[in-house]
């Protein structure tokens, strides 16, 4: 049961599609306002557990931690930073009578959950204009799955977008990425995708290509097309301030820009130079971004990644420091000296200096800010909508609960590091819980310097998540999975990906559309797992345990009822495992996974890519009897439960 109570005049998200009953007041939590702000309350039992909050630091579990919804662009992706990328003010508390609370406001909200052993969580929002839901259910699970479907149905990417993808910050020529395209094929690990990151645009400019670099990029993308290879490339929130420049001149006629406290265009500093920021919250702003995207479609390019749309700003026409000192050399580059790092503080006056037009209302962005990125993405989905006949791959850094029905998410700049591993383990069922089904991290870490082992079992975790792409930043060693000598151990873990594929689509598929998480806590089905946070639900039939600890060639797996254990290395080994503790030996050149008692899991042939992808060729592992298989041609929008057709052990 989900129940919307309003508060004062609140900004219009479009986060909920559902029609929900509202109601009087509050039942599970206290209310206090506090000047301009409210403050809700409620105390928690020593065994409730709080679940949620999408994409932010700390344990699935978020119990004694303290958390920021205020995107952030931010590369300190440690448990001290309360903000990251995005905001997903949604909690379950699962106590003797489950229930949740979703607090849509694209202002700052503040969380505090048991922190410092206070008993209770206290969520403080900066605005008394505010819509909350409140959800009651039987089971944390039914909580989630209730937002869920008053969100609305979740993004549906086409197949070849559940392929392995390669990407690097620093790829600058079709020679690059041909050279990493026949690094794949000749060492046989299959490849469906490459992004292209900002080094193939004209000066960092959206909807350009660098002329020297990629003189017909529709030819180059065509050539890519032949050999099975996709290109991805990346479009940020900027759009730089250049006369002449058709995109700039026509967001300039019609209006389309933020503006600043005088009226004018606000102007800030990003890749490109000074830029003006589009008006995502207005309708008709977002109408005219989407219709850009014709520059890459006309070319044949049916994939995007959205990038600095927190918004980031490096320097504005108000402030004079720099925001994140990754960026200082860039800053020598464009404004031709250093900057001092920008402080909080000043990218927050940045944030109270311009205004959206929301279709006749005029907001401050800071009292809107969370919902920038997010608008960004429905702004691009929008327009490819309207631009394509077909289902296309799409994929954001910011975002806020909602945006999950137009794209997917990555999790932003993390670090080559044992501790991002179990990090990514950790976000995938909290952004399953806020609606956001499409999602992964930078496989192998963005920042440093990624090893064989730490890749190794990086991918092995990847081959579960909807989103699975290898990507790393300039300056960094070399992270393509041929680039570590022996390749025989990577080119089974990721054909492991390609053969589970029937069963990763369908899953997917069957989640969407029916409301459902893709990735889950093993306690959500098996409440006897609670508090083991390394172990997760993928999908109906899978339980996997992955390893996420320096040297490990084994680990502990509690295996909640009698299950099957499956070893493969390049091929299905299947074993019985009782319920109960068992120490569980993981090779590097392995992944070790679950198969559950009455379940089938379906599996398919080696292929190279998803083109390969023959949906009749399939064999079926575990104990169960039948299985639900999602199949269609991996393209068309009309997606229904009519594509389910029913598998039979033999």
């Amino acid at each position: 049961m989900i129940t919307k109570i309003v508060f004062g005049d609140p900004v219009r998200t479009d986060a909920v599609t559902a029609r929900v009953p509202k109601g009087e007041k509050v039942k599970n939590f206290s209310l206090t306002r506090e000047e301009k702000r409210l403050v809700f309350r409620c105390p928690l039992k020593a065994g409730d557990a709080v679940y949620g909050l999408g994409e932010t630091m700390g344990r699935v579990n978020k119990r004694g931690g303290r958390y920021i919804s205020f995107n952030t662009d931010t590369a300190d992706h440690t448990d001290s930073n309360p903000s990251l990328y995005a905001s997903h003010n949604f909690i379950v508390i699962d106590g003797e009578r489950p229930f949740g609370a979703f607090f849509d406001t694209p202002a700052k909200v503040t969380f505090e959950i048991d922190y410092m052993g206070s008993g209770e969580v206290v969520a403080d929002c900066e605005t008394c204009d505010l819509n909350l839901y409140e959800i009651e259910g039987g089971s944390a699970y039914e909580v989630c799955r209730e937002l869920i479907r008053a969100v609305g149905r979740c993004y549906l990417p086409p197949l070849w977008a559940f392929g392995y993808g390669q990407s690097r910050f620093g790829y600058a020529s079709p020679e690059d990425f041909r050279a990493v395209a026949d690094g794949y094929k000749n060492n046989g690990i299959p490849l469906d995708y490459i992004c292209m990151d900002i080094d193939y645009m004209d000066g960092y400019r959206d909807f350009s290509f660098n002329e020297r670099s990629f003189p017909d990029p529709a030819a180059f993308a065509s050539d890519m097309r032949g050999r099975g290879i996709r290109l991805v490339p990346i479009v940020d929130a900027g759009i730089k301030i250049e006369p002449g420049d058709p995109v700039y001149e026509e967001g300039v006629k019609g209006g389309y820009f933020c503006k600043n406290r005088d009226g004018g265009f606000f102007s800030a500093g990003v890749w490109p130079g000074m830029t003006h920021f589009p008006d995502f919250l207005n309708t008709s702003a977002r109408e005219w971004f989407g219709r850009q995207y014709k520059f890459y479609t006309d070319r044949g390019f049916e994939g995007f990644w959205n990038d600095m749309n927190e918004p980031a700003i490096f320097y504005s026409e108000y402030t004079k420091g720099l925001k994140n000192p990754l960026y200082r050399l860039a800053m020598d580059i464009l404004f031709g000296k250093r900057r001092k790092e920008k402080k909080e503080r000043e990218l927050v006056r940045d944030y109270k200096s311009f205004f959206h037009d929301a279709d006749g209302r005029r907001l401050r962005h800071y009292d809107v800010h969370n919902l920038f990125g997010a608008m960004m993405t429905r702004a691009t989905s929008e327009g490819l909508e309207r631009l394509l006949d077909h289902r296309f791959m799409l994929f954001s850094r910011s975002s806020f609960i909602g945006a999950g029905r137009y794209g997917g998410v990555w999790t932003g700049d993390n670090s080559s590091t044992w501790e991002h591993l179990m990090l990514n383990v950790r976000h995938m069922p909290s952004l399953n819980m806020c609606g956001f089904l499409f999602s992964g991290a930078d496989t192998g870490g963005f920042g440093g310097n990624c090893t064989r082992e730490l890749l190794l079992r990086w991918l092995a975790f990847s081959v579960f998540t909807p989103l699975m792409r290898n990507h790393t930043s300039k300056f960094t060693r070399n992270q393509e999975a041929y680039s570590f000598g022996d390749t025989d151990a990577f080119r089974k873990v990721i054909g492991l990906r390609y053969r589970l594929l029937p069963y990763i689509y369908s899953e997917y598929m069957k989640a969407a559309l029916r409301s459902d998480m893709y990735i889950k806590p093993v306690e959500f089905v098996y409440p006897e797992a609670k508090g083991i946070e390394d172990q997760l639900l993928v999908g109906d039939s899978i339980m996997i345990a992955p390893v996420v600890t320096e040297g490990a060639l084994s680990r502990n797996v509690f295996v909640p009822e009698d299950m099957t254990l499956v070893r493969y290395d390049g091929g299905f080994k299947c074993e019985s495992a009782s319920r109960g503790w068992h120490t569980v030996g993981v090779g590097l050149d392995e992944v070790v996974f679950f198969v559950r008692r009455g379940k089938l899991l379906p599996v398919g042939k080696p292929i190279m890519n998803t083109g390969e992808y023959d949906a009749a060729a399939l064999e079926l592992l575990g104990d169960g009897e039948t299985y639900e298989l999602y199949t269609d041609d991996g393209l068309t929008r009309e997606c229904t439960e009519a594509n389910i057709r029913l598998l039979k052990k033999a």
